[in-house]
């Protein structure tokens, strides 16, 4: 019983944690992030990617083929973990666990934070649209 209590109290933290995050404006940690987020008019999509990492190989061929079908209407930017630069662009986003996707949108606003792993291709095009 206790143990069920605890993690629900767990599952609340992360669901406000995840709100509160999706409010805020999306840090700049890394010049790619400069750059994708602060041109400022399409959606990007932040990936926390591991290069070598076969869940991050998959998660990017999904991002991939969603961005030429999609036409390059979003920016993608990777944060690579081998890069010892990009560690507080990790720190700034409470990113723990690979991969991670987060959907900023053309305002510079945190949109989405997606639990780590892989997001699918509609998931993240609904994401994506529902987005204004």
């Amino acid at each position: 019983m206790k143990k069920q209590i605890v993690m629900l109290f767990l599952a609340a933290g992360l669901m406000i944690a995840q709100s509160a995050l999706a409010a805020e404006t999306a840090p700049l940690s890394t010049p790619e992030l400069k750059q994708a987020i602060g041109a400022g008019k399409k959606n990007t999509v932040v990936f926390f990617i591991n290069p070598n990492g076969g869940p991050c190989k998959a998660q990017k061929e999904i991002l991939v083929q969603l961005q030429k079908d999609r036409k390059g209407n979003f920016n993608i930017a990777y944060v690579d973990a081998m890069n010892q630069a990009n560690q507080k662009a990790f720190y700034d986003y409470g990113v723990r666990s690979l991969p991670t996707v987060v959907v900023v949108d053309g305002k510079g606003k945190i949109a989405k934070y997606f639990p780590p792993g892989i997001q699918s291709y509609d998931v993240l095009a609904k994401t994506l649209d529902s987005i204004k």
